[in-house]
């Protein structure tokens, strides 16, 4: 069916509904993607790009259950009408109409709600943000809130990898034009284009290259904007979710697997919303496509807010966390958890992760970057002795040179088994030049840089880098240990997807030596949030005593 929304222009959609003739609820799912696909009755597989766009849930499910669910094109996708513009504005303004129009159809009690994740849950979140009137509740996890810090610009570097198979992958079905253009004028906007072909970084990439010498081919318009708004500006902020006035009841969510794309935005929003509010955050596994997991959840939520039946879901603890290695659920009131002690692990000489302060001999280490080697530096905890739960905020305060201009921070946590098999955790990003932080908005654990010019770095001068690392839930055991990874680069080979989507960033064209000083003056530490454990710290030797020595 064809939504109107404004003059000239439709959505394209499929409605299911209960067979019957009273009113009912409707649920509201809005997309970019193939329609036709969201409905699919297909066992589901675990998460790949192949599927990864079916991320409505099962309609028969809701339907079932007394709720109408409109599946939606956004528009300028497939069949509906209008430009395309990357979730802009009008776009989100259009979604808005599509809620009211939903509410006044005789088939509906008034009452609405939005669904979905990824894609989804971005598009509910931003239309929530504006209050619709008859918009009751969102269950919208795995969603980003800030497009630059949480997608496209990861610490302020180039996240082209997983931008280019999307766009290449759904961009011939979208209608664009080349808005950016039109808003600054051709001289401008080719200016930028010359100025971004000549970045060394941007040239190494030829599909990057091809977009920016053809924006008007296909969809390349998309990449382009992103390419040109390479610092937090209003093309990102008007894009992200605005949360001065969100007042609507959201469910919020994510895994600790999806760090490069959703947990910082949904983490972000249990944080900022002010409406009644949760936070589900699953083991690091995405959902399965078609999705359905988190089905009985939102029933449960949406039974709550537009149904008015008491299924207790607000009686509970507002956060629920899974804990690796535990592999149970943990619930909490507050993020970051009350009982967090805030432990800095310092870094030193032959690569020692530990709370001991620096001792006279320690000094820095050094690794080379270039276009042809991507050197690292590792730094390992002795193993721990007791059962530590680490769950939270992690972020590397690291004093750090190099003799170029420019450095590109790549940091990788990764937990160790006794017989020394090691599991990437988490990342974390940030290029030096933009090191700048907010002030107003940053917190010991939490760095939040402003990303609104770059300053480039004198060479062999030592700064501060405070580096944010996305959030972790582990019970680490005896004999087991954590680990910090430091390069210019992600040219790991990706073991899943989840680690696929972390990498595929732009990295430093110029040869460099980069140093990472950790002593008293420098003092370079990885600040980690223990919950549970580790209370008179580890053990040098690994808690194993040495031999007596007979004579």
């Amino acid at each position: 069916m064809a939504i109107p929304v404004r003059e000239g222009v439709t959505l394209d959609s499929d409605i299911f509904r209960p067979n019957a003739e009273r009113k009912f609820p409707a649920l509201l799912a809005v997309h970019a993607y193939a329609k036709q696909a969201q409905s699919l009755e297909l066992m589901p597989i675990g998460f790949s790009y192949e599927r990864g766009f079916m991320e409505t849930g099962d309609f028969n499910f809701y339907v079932r259950r007394g709720y109408a669910l409109v599946i939606v094109n956004i528009t300028g996708t497939h069949k509906s009408g209008g430009i395309f513009g990357n979730i802009d504005r009008q776009s989100i303004q259009d979604v808005y109409e599509v809620v009211e129009w939903a509410a006044r159809q005789s088939w509906c009690d008034g009452n609405v709600g939005m669904t979905g994740v990824s894609h989804f849950s971005r598009v509910s979140k931003r239309v929530a943000a504006l209050n619709p009137p008859h918009l009751r509740a969102i269950f919208s996890p795995y969603g980003w809130t800030d497009m630059y810090r949480d997608l496209y610009y990861h610490g302020g570097i180039f996240n082209h990898g997983f931008l280019s198979h999307w766009v290449s992958s759904n961009g011939p079905h979208f209608r664009t034009k080349n808005t950016l253009k039109e808003k600054w004028g051709e001289a401008p906007y080719a200016q930028a284009v010359e100025e971004a072909l000549a970045d060394p970084e941007i040239s190494a990439v030829p599909y990057l290259v091809e977009a920016l010498r053809n924006p008007d081919t296909g969809a390349n318009s998309v990449l382009v904007d992103i390419i040109a708004n390479n610092l937090c500006s209003e093309f990102h902020q008007e894009r992200s979710v605005n949360f001065e006035n969100c007042k609507i009841p959201a469910y919020f969510g994510g895994d600790w697997g999806v760090y490069g794309l959703h947990l910082p935005g949904d983490i972000r929003a249990i944080e900022k919303w002010k409406g009644p509010k949760k936070l589900s955050i699953g083991p690091p596994v995405y959902m399965d496509r078609p999705l359905y997991q988190y089905a009985y959840e939102s029933l449960r939520w949406f039974d709550h807010w537009l149904k008015g039946s008491d299924t207790g879901i607000m009686d509970e603890p507002p956060l629920q966390l899974f804990i690796v290695g535990a592999n149970e659920w943990k619930q909490a009131h507050e993020w970051p958890l009350p009982e967090t002690k805030w432990t800095p692990f310092y870094l030193h000489t032959d690569g020692l992760l530990s709370e001991h302060e620096f001792w006279p001999n320690d000094g820095s280490s050094t690794f080379e970057d270039s276009p042809h080697l991507h050197d690292e530096i590792n730094f390992l905890t002795p193993p721990i002795v007791e059962n530590t739960e680490i769950c939270g905020p992690i972020v590397l305060n690291l004093y750090g040179s190099t003799t170029a201009r420019e450095i590109l921070w790549f940091v990788s946590l990764w937990h160790f088994e006794p017989e020394g098999r090691g599991t990437l955790l988490t990342r974390g990003w940030l290029r030096g030049s933009q090191r700048k932080l907010d002030p107003a908005a940053s917190k010991p654990w939490q760095p939040v840089h402003l990303h609104t010019v770059r300053e480039p770095l004198e060479p062999n001068q030592i700064y501060e880098f405070n580096i944010e690392i996305r959030p972790y839930g582990i019970l680490l055991k005896p004999g087991e240990r954590m680990a910090i990874k430091i390069k210019s680069a992600d040219n790991d080979v990706p073991r899943n997807y989840l680690e696929l989507i972390g990498i595929g960033h732009v990295s430093n064209a110029v040869a460099s030596q980069v140093t990472v000083h950790h002593n008293a003056d420098c003092p370079s530490h990885l600040l980690l949030p223990i919950t549970k454990g580790n209370r008179i710290g580890t053990f040098i030797s690994g808690g194993k005593l040495p031999p007596v020595e007979r004579k």
